[in-house]
């Protein structure tokens, strides 16, 4: 079986919808069959993403750039912890929250796209799985392969759990780009520089794993470091939160304020329609009264009118 042709298939399934995955799955195997049993067996074991993983792995699909911003981001963290800069911590923290509430919009949007709407609770999950991608190199890894199969979660402390998170764990891509080789210096002789240009060459592609293996880990800083400058970084979220809270209150207060004045206003508004309208029950009784008197004068005024013709007929017909 062929790591690139099972990557291939693989990336195919994970990138269409979910409620399509184990049909497309078994028509993928069925396929495969028929030149290599061996690789249809990797297609059917591939395993079905929660809903959540899913939104993310859409996310991975349709707007990568969102997530390499998180990742560039949590390097950039994890750089600032291993200096215990507390300002930059904080700094980066407020920023994150704003990347991940972004990061978490983009992710409704285009599983709208596909048809599929995310509820809250699983909007959480993306959030908390996103955190995850800026906590630790690895859950970028993952979560930037766009195979992820669950939600992942970091404390700040220890590496992201990826046991059964991602499918074909040893094809994960590097997220970090290696840094340039450097350039030979004026007047380096001919043999230095034909092994820098060796040394610039790009090496064929590892597993994930493999290269994890090769590549020598930078020194971690003492335990008790890593947990000051995770308490500072908590410290520093903790203080934000608290101010963002103040700000609430305060918005809150000012609604509360809003509200009893319309409320008055509101009552007022009521009283005066009260009156308005048994004052217009009033005008149009009136209007009744007046109207049935009017009838009533006009019919007194008709009858006055023919008495008053008659007596003159009477006295007309005397004076002849």
């Amino acid at each position: 079986m062929e790591d690139e042709a099972l990557a291939g298939i693989a990336d195919r399934l994970y990138a269409g919808p979910l409620e399509d995955f184990i049909a497309s799955r078994a028509a993928a195997a069925k396929d495969a069959a028929g030149q290599d049993k061996e690789l249809a067996a990797g297609v059917r074991a591939l395993p079905k993403p929660s809903v959540a993983a899913w939104a993310v792995n859409m996310l991975a699909r349709q707007r990568p750039d969102v997530l390499t911003g998180l990742a560039g981001l949590g390097a950039r963290m994890r750089t600032a912890q291993g200096s215990l800069d507390a300002a930059a911590l904080r700094e980066l923290g407020r920023e994150r929250r704003t990347l991940l509430a972004a990061a978490v919009d983009t992710a409704r949007a285009v599983a709208r796209e596909q048809g599929r709407a995310i509820s809250d609770a699983m909007a959480t999950d993306v959030e908390e799985t996103l955190r995850a991608l800026t906590a630790d190199e690895g859950a970028a890894s993952a979560v930037i392969s766009g195979r992820l199969l669950k939600v992942l979660s970091a404390d700040g402390v220890n590496a992201v759990d990826l046991d059964g998170a991602v499918a074909l764990p040893a094809m994960l891509p590097a997220v970090a780009s290696p840094a340039p080789a450097p350039q030979p210096a004026p007047g380096t002789g001919a043999k230095k520089r034909t092994t820098a240009a060796r040394a610039s060459q790009p090496k064929p592609a590892k597993p994930r794993l493999e290269a994890v293996r090769q590549t020598p880990r930078p020194v971690s800083p003492p335990a008790l470091e890593r947990a000051k400058a995770a308490l500072a970084q908590a410290q520093a979220e903790e203080a934000e939160t608290a101010r963002l809270a103040a700000e609430l209150q305060d918005k809150a207060e000012e609604a509360r304020t809003a509200i009893s004045a319309l409320q008055q206003e509101t009552a007022g508004l009521r009283e005066r329609l009260k009156a308005a309208e048994e004052e217009l029950d009033r005008a149009r009784k009136q209007l009744s009264a007046t109207s049935a008197e009017a009838k009533q004068a006009a019919r007194a005024a008709d009858k006055a009118g023919r008495t008053a013709m008659l007596a003159q007929e009477r006295v007309l017909r005397l004076g002849s």
